[in-house]
């Protein structure tokens, strides 16, 4: 296994032609939802639960129906749970979803003042909010330094050889040790974007990836 250090210039290396050739691609949700309402806790935190399971280019637009009716906890716990179900229905586990996403409401408006908790440990106590998700809101919402691991993340991460993990939480262990700070939130939106277009989880386009040469292929049996 190389050097720690050995890792992080490979890892910078790479963060910075992704840079570069991820600019026409279509941003991660989580990213969208900034542009359009900016830096909103609570409609980021409502759209990751959405986005649990379900590709982007379905709980984006579930996430903007939701918001058309309902942008704070108080507007949402108003809202009949069916009602819910009905606007966000295209999504996986809509109804799961919904009562979680009301739920989740009420929690903050009785225990947080109607704010979204900026530490991981008390979004991890809210209702549906795990690891992958507590860490895109800190990162995304309050800007503080994570690395949010989703099935993308975690592939690419070990494609890359940069880690040699099994689970999502192992590998936020490991990319924690070789990736300075100022680079966690960057990498979780780099590679969501090169695993949507590029490095897809079966038969990646590897004939076309500008980071080939950088990549040993790790678990990689197919490509095109």
């Amino acid at each position: 296994m190389p050097s720690e250090k050995n890792l992080e210039n490979r890892a910078i290396s790479i963060i910075k032609i992704l840079r570069t050739t991820t600019r026409t691609m279509t941003k991660p949700a989580a990213t969208q939802i900034v542009d359009q309402f900016g830096r909103n806790p609570y409609l980021i935190l409502i759209s990751c639960i959405l986005s649990l399971r379900t590709r982007d280019t379905v709980s984006l637009p579930a996430s903007l129906r939701l918001f058309e009716v309902a942008q704070t906890p108080e507007e949402m716990v108003a809202l009949p749970i069916h009602q819910i179900e009905k606007i966000i229905h295209s999504v996986g586990f809509y109804r799961h979803k919904a009562r979680t996403i009301h739920d989740i409401s009420q929690t903050l408006i009785q225990k947080f003042a109607s704010k979204v908790p900026s530490t991981e440990q008390e979004l991890r106590s809210l209702k549906g909010v795990g690891l992958k998700t507590a860490n895109l809101v800190l990162s995304e919402a309050f800007q503080i330094p994570a690395i949010c691991v989703d099935t993308h993340v975690h592939k690419i991460s070990n494609r890359l050889g940069l880690v040699n993990t099994k689970t999502p939480e192992a590998t936020e262990k490991a990319l924690k040790k070789i990736l300075p700070q100022e680079y966690w939130s960057e990498w979780n939106h780099l590679l969501v974007m090169w695993g949507q277009n590029i490095c897809v989880p079966i038969s990646p386009f590897c004939s076309r990836c500008a980071i080939s040469d950088l990549c040993p292929k790790k678990g990689v049996i197919k490509s095109r």
